[in-house]
């Protein structure tokens, strides 16, 4: 005891010191008592508060408020209380009083109690604050409120817009989320948060009304927006703030606006004087049938305006709902991919320019980066971000080009698909003589109509404009001509396969087509048609080889008319072999109606010299197969070459053309031999010097004076002769 009094008199002196009144140890256990008793009370009202609000459901009128000033300055007290004892005099208290010590203990529970009870006023508070808000439809004031109760409830108190409020400690959320009523205030905290959207999103749909109307083959849709921005922008903010989930209105925007813009004719009445000017309206109407064709696009230019009517409709929307984010961007999120791939794909691209004309009155890459930018400022889309727009201006050159490519060549494929026979006369001035002394002329033939226009075609190609390209920049047409001329290289024997088979004038034509390209090509030589002389070698060799197969043709046919060339008797010709003559001489006087004004007269010269010749020197094989022609056959085996040299001549323009037939000089000889005498014909070989031996050689004419002159000693030294 004698070691306890100075500790209780330090204890007294540093009470005294301190001016609080309490004397003495006995004093503050009184007031710590006083002050319980006072806690104790309050308690028993907060829980009866609370009971009645969240457990009972019972009628109570009671501020919060009143409770938490009183529990504000229960707060002080305490605290002053627990300042005025501090931890060392508690320490002593401790040891000298435990009872004493215990209360201070007790203090500070209390004061964990007080502070379970102030959250709880503070969202009882909160309540009474948006049910107070709600009759002056504050709908932003009502947002924060619903906010600042989701902190406390949930225990995100920095959302507490309110300066200076207290922040609940773990301890007290923990024994917070442990009361009874704790579930009862989740409940309503919902129920609130819901009567706030269900109010926001009828309040919104008064003020932004979207309608659609559909019909058997078409669709009206409305959009009516209020012109009040301030009403508008707060039941906007605050609907978006509230985890607003955008996608009714997204896809109303998407199915009913968006993409018929895009896709169909779309008729936009747009009007800003609405029920006394208190409104504007934009109603879009449209066929729901899909369309038959592409000449039924709208104009990328109507689209593209259609858009700036509906974001100039729904620009009253278009709030800032956070430091990140408008209305606009939260829309862009769900529709803005789908918007701009089909912009791209069934708009823009379809109207890139398909003639350098278009071309180069073309706006469409200034009018998509102005509509991009609209877009942007719309924050609709981020252009760093959403690059389809970009990227289609970036990559506009190559969309002309291989649209461009795709209309030449399809009008390139049209031209190949028409008929090869009708025929048109190209370079009629320019005769063999003509050419002869200037290779670089074309002759006069005939061509196909189509083969004109193919060259109409490419001198079109070369003649396009090329100002708006700079001068670094490639021709956009640059190959064009080749793949043209390739194309109809591979093409035509395709589409007119049965026809070049059959018909020969076709061949011909066909002949004639690609030697007027290669005169073309090389007639533009300096034009920069890319591989030139392979191009020119190729056009070549294709007609001739389509030629070729058809003369072979013809000479095949003067064959098999040559096989039943049989002699009936060895001492007389019969008619057979005459008939099938003159059936060849007919069979080329008929090619010749086909060809001879089809034809440059030097291929067509040459051509019939080759059948000619072919036709010749079968007959003459025919006639040394004879061993024994008596002077009968001679006979006639001459008059039979005498119809073959009076005829052939009548298949050229100028008879004397004749002369080239490899075989001719040796058929006139044939006639002379079957003529001439046993001497004559010696005197014609001469020892080997004569005439004969420009087409004969010695076994062939010793062969066939064996079969005219019977064996005799003039026979024999004859033939001794023919060395």
């Amino acid at each position: 005891m004698e070691e306890v009094a100075p500790r209780l008199k330090v204890l007294e002196e540093a009470f005294n010191g301190n001016g609080n009144g309490c004397g003495s140890v006995e004093a503050t256990q009184s007031a710590i008592l006083k002050v319980l008793t006072r806690v104790n009370r309050f308690q028993v009202r907060v829980r009866k508060h609370i009971d009645d609000n969240y457990t009972e459901f019972m009628p109570n009128d009671t501020s919060p408020d009143i409770f938490l000033e009183e529990s504000a300055s229960l707060n002080r007290e305490i605290h002053d209380l627990l300042e005025t004892v501090g931890s060392e005099g508690l320490g002593a208290l401790d040891e000298a009083n435990a009872k004493l010590a215990d209360s201070g203990r007790q203090l500070r529970e209390i004061l964990l109690g007080l502070g379970v009870s102030e959250h709880v006023l503070k969202i009882d508070q909160l309540f009474q604050c948006v049910e107070e808000a709600k009759t002056t439809k504050d709908y932003l004031v009502i947002l924060d409120l619903v906010g600042r109760l989701r902190a406390y409830i949930y225990g995100d108190e920095t959302r507490d817009g309110n300066e200076g409020s207290q922040v609940a400690t773990p301890e007290v959320r923990r024994i917070f989320h442990a009361l009874e009523c704790y579930e009862t205030i989740k409940v309503k905290y919902h129920v609130q948060a819901h009567l706030l959207q269900q109010s926001l999103q009828d309040r919104f749909d008064r003020m932004v009304q979207l309608q659609c109307k559909s019909f058997p083959t078409s669709r009206c849709v409305t959009l009516q927006v209020s012109r009040d921005q301030a009403q508008l922008q707060d039941v906007v903010q605050a609907l978006f703030q509230e985890h607003y989930n955008p996608v009714r209105l997204c896809e109303f925007l998407l199915d009913n606006c968006i993409e018929p813009l895009i896709l169909r004719p779309v008729m936009a009445d747009y009007s800003e004087d609405v029920e006394g000017g208190s409104h504007v309206r934009l109603s879009l109407s449209y066929a729901t049938k899909e369309p038959s064709s592409a000449q039924l696009r709208p104009n990328y230019k109507e689209v593209l305006n259609n858009f700036r009517l509906l974001l100039q409709t729904l620009a009253g929307i278009n709030s800032s709902v956070s430091s990140e984010q408008h209305v606009f961007s939260i829309i862009g999120d769900h529709v803005k991919n789908k918007m701009l791939q089909l912009l791209v794909d069934e708009c823009l691209k379809p109207a890139v320019p398909e003639t350098m004309e278009d071309y180069q009155s073309s706006t469409l890459c200034e009018d998509v980066t102005q509509f991009e930018q609209l877009l942007a400022d719309s924050f609709l889309i981020n252009p760093e971000q959403d690059r389809a727009l970009g990227k289609f201006v970036e990559e506009y050159e190559t969309y002309y080009r291989n649209r461009l490519f795709s209309r030449v060549l399809e009008t390139a494929r049209e031209i190949i698909q028409r008929d090869l026979q009708d025929m048109v006369l190209v370079a009629p001035n320019n005769l063999a003589t003509e050419v002869a002394n200037d290779p670089f002329l074309f002759p006069r033939c005939m061509i196909s109509k189509s083969a004109q226009d193919f060259v109409k075609l490419m001198d079109r190609i070369l003649r396009q404009p090329t100002e708006k390209s700079g001068e670094d920049e490639a021709d956009p047409l640059a190959g064009v001509i080749a793949i043209m001329l390739h194309t109809y290289i591979n093409e035509v024997p395709k589409v007119h396969r049965k026809l070049l088979d059959s018909i020969p004038q076709q061949a011909v034509l066909f002949y004639n087509n690609c030697m007027y390209f290669t005169h073309w090509v090389a007639q533009h030589a300096n034009k920069g048609i890319g591989s030139l002389a392979a191009l020119a070698k190729t056009l070549q060799s294709t007609g001739q080889q389509y030629f070729r197969v058809q003369v072979d043709y013809q000479a095949g046919i003067l064959m098999e008319i040559m096989q039943g060339f049989e002699f009936e008797s060895p001492h007389t010709l019969g008619s057979g072999p005459l008939k099938l003559v003159r059936q060849c001489l007919r069979q080329l006087e008929l090619l010749k109606n086909v060809w001879a004004n089809v034809l440059p007269d030097t291929v067509f010269n040459a051509t019939f010299c080759e059948l000619i010749n072919t036709f010749v020197a079968e007959l003459i094989r025919r006639v040394f197969t004879l061993r024994d022609i008596s002077a009968t056959m001679a006979c006639e085996l001459s008059d039979l070459i005498d119809v073959v040299l009076q005829r052939a001549p009548t298949l050229f323009r100028e008879p004397n053309e004749v002369v080239q037939v490899i075989s001719w000089l040796k058929l006139q000889q044939l006639k002379a031999m079957m003529n001439g005498s046993l001497k004559e014909i010696t005197e014609l070989w001469c020892d080997g010097a004569g005439p004969l031996t420009a087409s004969y050689k010695a076994d062939e004419i010793r062969h066939i004076i064996r079969a005219l002159f019977q064996d005799t000693d003039r026979r024999a030294k004859a033939i001794t002769q023919i060395v």
